[in-house]
């Protein structure tokens, strides 16, 4: 296998790494581009709805085999495929230069937590717009507990509630979404929503086929939050053995849905992170493989199993995640 710096010397991912069988700041920038959609025919029994939920800061090896995260290791992982090689981008810190990256292939050269009032986008070249042309609906769901709590009535582009980040939506950095900061803009309620939503989309049935799923500050690993700090790799295990459930359950998964779960970032360099597939088209069964991934790879799977393109900044260059599945899109 290449070593790590011959794979990461830049935002590109090795395509040559081995696959191995497993058992159980304040720089900103405003660009202004466009681009034309195009879509491809989807075979019969593609995956037809992704489920994707962005966990924080956290080192793959601080999660497998913790006794701090029992439902990951005892009960996801032996039936998932999982990457061991998934990285977040080179450098690429704090959160929201990865939260941008995965919508859009690039973090526009922004490289701190600022809110949108001081980095936000003008570009229409990133995922959702794509989706939108070719008809394929989506929302992103942002958790937020207690009284006072983000509740949707908004379009969220401060920090506001309580346990609600914003550095954690890249939606809100879009102008096309926000209409310019306008926090009654019609897409931006629409599509961005929070997550007690989710809960009621995923029991009727009616959830979207883009999910992009942010539990908050209390449940996502984040570190040094007060309500997670006695053990927050814990906490955030904790909420996903009764969430990823229910998922699990629903019909969207059932018919060929893909849940996808993920790191922002690690927590002391660049990974690797964690990046779980489960699907009824998974590999599954504890299946791992090596291969050298980063968010850019996650991007360029969900273009391919929507079938959309131009694919967007460096998932062009990326390597897909389609080794964890048994059969892609």
């Amino acid at each position: 296998m290449l070593a790590r710096s011959e794979c990461k010397q830049s935002a590109t991912v090795c395509r040559s790494c081995c696959t191995a069988n497993g058992t159980s700041d304040s720089c900103t920038t405003t660009t202004t581009t466009t681009s034309t959609t195009t879509t491809t025919t989807r075979p019969s029994g593609a995956i037809q709805t992704v489920f994707l939920i962005l966990m924080e800061n956290t080192d793959w090896s601080s999660i497998k085999n913790s006794a701090s995260a029992p439902y990951i290791n005892h009960n996801l992982l032996p039936i998932a495929s999982h990457a061991e090689q998934y990285y977040n981008p080179p450098n690429n810190h704090p959160s929201l230069p990865n939260y941008l990256w995965l919508e859009a292939g690039t973090n526009f050269g922004i490289l701190s937590d600022n809110d949108p009032s001081q980095g936000s986008q003008g570009t229409s070249s990133h995922l959702v717009d794509l989706l939108e042309a070719a008809g394929i609906s989506w929302k992103t769901y942002q958790e937020d507990e207690g009284s006072g709590a983000y509740n949707g009535s908004d379009c969220p582009f401060t920090s506001e509630g309580n346990w609600y980040d914003v550095n954690h939506n890249p939606f809100v950095y879009f102008d096309d979404i926000t209409g310019n900061l306008n926090p009654s803009a019609p897409r931006c309620l629409q599509h961005v929503r929070p997550y007690s939503e989710f809960l009621t989309d995923l029991a009727n049935n009616t959830v979207p086929r883009y999910n992009f799923i942010v539990p908050d500050l209390c449940h996502d690993m984040h570190e040094n939050i007060s309500c997670s700090q006695s053990n927050r790799i814990l906490f955030g295990d904790t909420w996903l053995s009764t969430e990823v459930l229910k998922i699990l359950a629903s019909p969207a998964y059932l018919n060929n849905g893909a849940l996808f779960i993920v790191w922002d970032e690690g927590a002391s360099g660049d990974g690797p992170i964690g990046m779980i597939v489960l699907s009824p088209k998974a590999k599954g069964v504890g299946y791992a493989n090596a291969i050298a991934y980063d968010h850019s790879s996650t991007l360029r799977t969900v273009e391919e199993i929507f079938g959309v393109t131009p694919l967007l900044g460096d998932a062009a260059n990326a390597t897909d995640l389609s080794d964890l599945f048994v059969s892609f899109p």
